[in-house]
């Protein structure tokens, strides 16, 4: 698993982390069960201290996506949303988008303004 951060992106680079993670359980890069990179080794690989890895991990696991296990590290949690169910909640926001006759371009742009 490829875990990327922007050190120019005005983002804290623990967000930056859990952001990553997200993305990866989402695509299916990442399944429930899969250990995550240690803390120290993923820190490393960073450069950026171990504590800032750890909070990071410690914000998806109280969004319940990954648990953190003494002696094993962080784990997908298996109550972690799969591509799956990621591609249904897409798929609603989509009809609702068009029961209400709001465009892709509508769409995109207010997915957008929120995400920012």
């Amino acid at each position: 698993m490829l875990i990327r951060i922007d050190p120019a992106d005005r983002a804290p680079i623990f967000e930056q982390i859990a952001a990553s993670v997200r993305r990866a359980i989402a695509a299916g890069d990442v399944v429930p069960g899969e250990r995550l990179p240690t803390a120290r080794d993923l820190a490393a690989s960073l450069e950026v201290n171990v504590h800032t890895v750890l909070r990071g991990y410690q914000m998806l696991r109280d969004e319940g996506l990954v648990e953190l296990r003494r002696g094993r590290g962080a784990v997908v949690s298996e109550s972690a949303p799969s591509r799956a169910e990621w591609g249904a909640a897409v798929d609603a926001l989509v009809e609702v988008a068009r029961r209400f006759g709001v465009s892709a371009t509508e769409l995109t742009t207010e997915i957008t303004r929120r995400m920012s």
